[in-house]
């Protein structure tokens, strides 16, 4: 089953690029090259993801938000991939508060863009590891206190919380094991004892039981 895709950028050559970098299972609908462009063939075409820069020409200047507001309402609501050259905290923030699933930058590899296409459709929030250290800061700072009074979260030790929060960031288990100064084993132990608490069965699911929390 294909996941059919918009792509919005306005360089003509990052759209091919894209397209081109896409795996099989992952089928290009149509493309915007500014606001306008973007909304038209997003409400027409009514993809399941769509690939959006952050900075683009026409609506009020808002570039992706004028975008999200435009097409996150009615019937449909695509998930929102955010793909940009910048990985300022404002703008991450702002899309994704505004409703984007995810957010990588222009750097990603096209297996782990396919790989975060599939992610967001399937209900995940995807970011780069350094990028989601930014929304996990800010929706704390907003929810911290809702997060607190999860009682989910509650069954999980403060070494197993800070595991958690940077598995579902993205990081990989040996960039855990680096952060926290662990092994790789030892992070390995820690997920197993997180996902067995949750009653989750892999890391994806984890990911997402995190955003629904605003955890990141």
């Amino acid at each position: 089953m294909t996941i059919p895709v918009v792509i919005v950028d306005d360089h003509d050559v990052i759209r091919v690029g894209v397209a081109q970098s896409l795996e099989d299972d992952i089928e290009v609908i149509g493309e915007g090259r500014d606001v306008e462009s973007a909304i038209e063939v997003i409400r027409r075409e009514r993809p399941d993801v769509v690939i959006l820069d952050v900075h683009l020409p026409g609506g009020t200047g808002g570039g992706a938000l004028d975008v999200l507001a435009g097409i996150l309402h009615g019937d449909h609501q695509p998930k929102v991939l955010a793909l940009s050259v910048s990985d300022a905290a404002e703008d991450v923030v702002a899309v994704v508060r505004a409703g984007a699933r995810g957010y990588v930058t222009k750097s990603i590899s096209g297996p782990d863009l396919s790989d975060a296409v599939r992610r967001v459709a399937g209900g995940d929030a995807v970011f780069s590891p350094r990028l989601a250290g930014f929304v996990l800061d800010a929706f704390n700072a907003a929810g911290g206190e809702v997060a607190q009074a999860d009682e989910d979260l509650d069954k999980l030790t403060a070494r197993e919380q800070e595991v958690m929060r940077l598995i579902a960031r993205g990081y990989t288990y040996r960039e855990v094991g680096q952060t926290l100064f662990i092994s790789v084993k030892t992070v390995e132990t820690h997920v197993g004892n997180v996902l067995h608490k949750l009653q989750l069965s892999n890391r994806h699911e984890l990911a997402h039981w995190a955003a629904q929390r605003r955890i990141v």
